[in-house]
């Protein structure tokens, strides 16, 4: 794994919730241990949907890298940085939106998805969010990346990067960027606390920066087997809330739960204070750290800084290569 480099960021739009955690985070802990990480606070990519919220844009960003340090990513360990400090990455997107066709932005799934979904809540018929996988394009090809974590059902987003390395290579007949491989990761799913997808715009996520009597109240308020009426009626588990997060926070008993829920043994009631004696065994810690983190920001934005440091040097590297080989600029051109 030596020398292997992975990139991965992530949206300051609020606070990181279990989802998030199980889905992305979880791995950056486990990934740092074994590859050259860069991970990146997104917050251009932020304004592609948020252009017009930015007054929480600082407080997003700072909450957001106290729920990563919290959540075990070290900084000794992996170059944590924020995107707009990487001025690099913006001269990228424009040399790579010069030559990349608008078929392709049209095409992208996630664009027609949101533009369908999004488009009464808020404009999002701009530039910027038409150009975005060239931004992430950018992001992931300014440090050759060679993998990007990406769950299975997700590897169709990482290839219009590869698409657009190729083009660009072939247009400026250079080798300067790779095309990153996916670099596929086991996510742990969580439903939402009313069992729709957990997401912020259903108000049924469970943050890191939630307090532990928010989450014991959270917990406490699932959405159990709509049909189990009586403590002793027979449950079906698997259309309950409470039983999936039991399979990611209580494992090893999910068998006894299964049977005794099926045997109308235990109430939903006595589950649910289970589950939540489990999960804050593993919130409250982090909780707790991340309470600490916010409150010396002068530590949050050394850490900013130092990954500024790092990232750039790479970041310059990569971009003088690109110059070159685009042949703009005097000082790159070669003699």
């Amino acid at each position: 794994m030596e020398n292997k480099i992975v990139l991965s960021g992530t949206r300051p739009t609020g606070n990181i919730h279990l989802g998030n955690y199980f889905g992305a985070i979880e791995n950056w802990v486990r990934l740092q241990d074994q590859y050259e990480c860069y991970f990146f606070i997104a917050d251009w990519h932020a304004l592609t949907t948020g252009y017009a919220e930015t007054d929480v844009l600082r407080k997003n960003t700072l909450g957001l890298l106290a729920d990563i340090l919290a959540s075990g990513v070290d900084p000794e360990k992996a170059t944590i940085f924020l995107q707009s400090d990487i001025k690099q990455h913006a001269e990228l997107f424009l040399l790579l939106g010069m030559n990349t066709p608008l078929s392709w932005l049209e095409r992208c799934p996630t664009y027609k998805d949101m533009i369908a979904n999004m488009s009464s809540e808020k404009d999002i018929m701009t530039y910027g969010f038409l150009g975005y996988p060239a931004l992430m394009a950018a992001d992931i090809l300014m440090y050759r990346a060679n993998y990007v974590p990406v769950g299975e059902d997700q590897s169709a987003h990482l290839e219009i990067t590869r698409e657009l390395a190729r083009r660009f290579n072939f247009l400026y007949k250079t080798e300067v960027l790779p095309e990153p491989q996916p670099l596929f990761t086991k996510a742990k799913v969580l439903p939402g606390t009313d069992g729709r997808k957990m997401s912020k715009s259903y108000g049924n996520t469970i943050a890191l920066a939630d307090t532990p009597d928010e989450v014991k109240k959270k917990v406490m308020g699932m959405i159990t087997d709509p049909a189990r009426i009586r403590k002793d009626d027979p449950g079906h588990p698997d259309i309950c809330t409470v039983y999936a997060f039991h399979k990611v926070f209580n494992e090893d008993k999910v068998p006894e739960i299964e049977e005794q829920c099926k045997g109308g043994c235990i109430g939903c009631v006595a589950c649910k204070k289970m589950l939540q004696e489990k999960i804050a065994e593993f919130h409250t810690p982090i909780y707790e750290k991340r309470t600490a983190l916010l409150q010396d920001e002068p530590k949050l934005l050394d850490i900013l800084r130092q990954g500024r440091e790092k990232a750039s040097k790479k970041a310059e590297e990569t971009i003088r290569e690109v110059r070159k080989a685009v042949k703009i600029g005097f000082d790159t051109i070669e003699e």
